[in-house]
């Protein structure tokens, strides 16, 4: 297949706004933002204008820190001389004394088109810290691996607000990062400077895996754009404590099983359901780590053979529905509000109403986002 010729923010140099160099630049960045060519955007930054401070969420600058891991790096970036600030451990956003020789503050991180992605945060957050101060913020926009063409999901109620979901929008709400940064700031009053960098190349139906892109892993259990486009319907089973969701293996988020699952019935439903765009494959696998570290889970891995066909997110809950009323599972109640949003995954609704109810939700929430796209 003929790739399509896509750039990022970073490397739509002719669109950076003027309000770079007018000071010394803070970044908010990560091992996944990188240009074309993989260069880090802190060097580039660095090489173009002056870079003062580097900010890293979860899972550190380089990415080397696993899901809730603290990490302590380095304290410069050693190309650049820039002083490096985690954000992450209790921190999710710039404090004041942290941004004391920052005057424009930027983020360049790949998201995952998924509510639950914690880079989400760490960018509305800090906006308003830079509403707050009085910075421009500018976000180098970048590709959706999942596509924008389709959202699909529950709405998060955010009474259920947390660092894996503050507003409330779906499990998979179909803009950019950068289209995100301009909803949220109007939408939920942040009221920043804020100035987006965008892609050059890509419509709404684009793909990751259309792209000329090289797909970086943005955190340790996002290895492909295969594990992103599962993602909305998978994550659900981090609120189980005795499912796995496939950490500890090469396909996170893709398997999902536990030592007690008879694979063969839970793959034959599932393949049964007649779910456009994917197969289930049985599947044994022994996590390294996680639950059932060094333990045999049986279970499915989640095939996706038509990525625009595909919906994760209600092939998830069928999955997770299944699971659910045939094994007695662990539930977290706490971390599936979050997650799922609301607790309505766990009642005793038919499934098939609840679903329909999330579409008409999650196409009136496309519709309200419209004026905030930039492809």
């Amino acid at each position: 297949m003929r790739k399509l010729k896509v750039y990022n923010g970073i490397d739509n140099t002719d669109a950076f706004p003027p309000v770079l160099k007018e000071g010394r630049l803070g970044l908010i960045t990560n091992h996944s933002g990188v240009t074309k060519k993989l260069a880090p955007t802190y060097e580039v930054l660095g090489g173009m204008y002056r870079l003062t401070s580097v900010f890293s969420p979860e899972h550190g600058l380089y990415g080397a820190a696993q899901a809730g891991a603290g990490f302590n790096e380095v304290k410069r970036e050693p190309v650049t001389g820039a002083r490096v600030y985690s954000l992450y451990n209790g921190i999710t956003a710039p404090k004041d004394e942290m941004l004391e020789k920052t005057d424009v503050l930027c983020f360049d991180i790949q998201d995952v088109g998924a509510r639950f992605y914690t880079y989400l945060y760490t960018m509305t957050r800090s906006m308003k810290v830079a509403a707050r101060l009085g910075k421009p913020f500018v976000v180098f926009d970048r590709v959706n691996p999942i596509g924008l063409e389709k959202v699909e999901g529950e709405i998060l109620d955010e009474k259920n607000a947390s660092f894996i979901g503050e507003y409330a929008v779906p499990h998979r709400y179909g803009m950019t990062i950068g289209e995100f940064a301009r909803y949220i700031n109007e939408e939920k009053g942040i009221g920043a400077e804020l100035y987006v960098v965008p892609c050059r190349g890509i419509g709404r139906d684009v793909y990751y895996d259309e792209t000329d892109l090289s797909f970086v892993p943005p955190s340790p259990n996002m290895p492909t754009p295969d594990t992103a486009l599962v993602y909305p319907g998978t994550c659900i089973f981090e609120g189980v404590r005795n499912m796995s969701e496939g950490r500890g293996t090469t396909r996170p988020f893709e398997m999902i099983g536990a030592p007690y699952v008879d694979e063969y019935a839970l793959c034959d439903y599932m393949n049964k359901l007649g779910f456009d765009g994917v197969r289930a494959r049985r599947v044994r696998f022994t996590p390294t780590f996680s639950k059932f570290s060094g333990e045999v889970c049986r279970g499915i891995q989640i095939h996706v053979t038509d990525e625009h066909a595909f919906s994760p997110f209600e092939y998830g809950m069928y999955l997770f529905r299944y699971l659910h009323y045939n094994y007695d599972l662990d539930i977290n109640e706490s971390t599936i509000k979050r997650n799922f949003g609301t607790s309505r995954i766990l009642e005793d609704n038919h499934l098939n109403t609840l679903l329909y109810d999330c579409r008409e939700k999650a196409a009136q929430f496309k519709k309200s986002t419209e004026k905030y796209w930039l492809y």
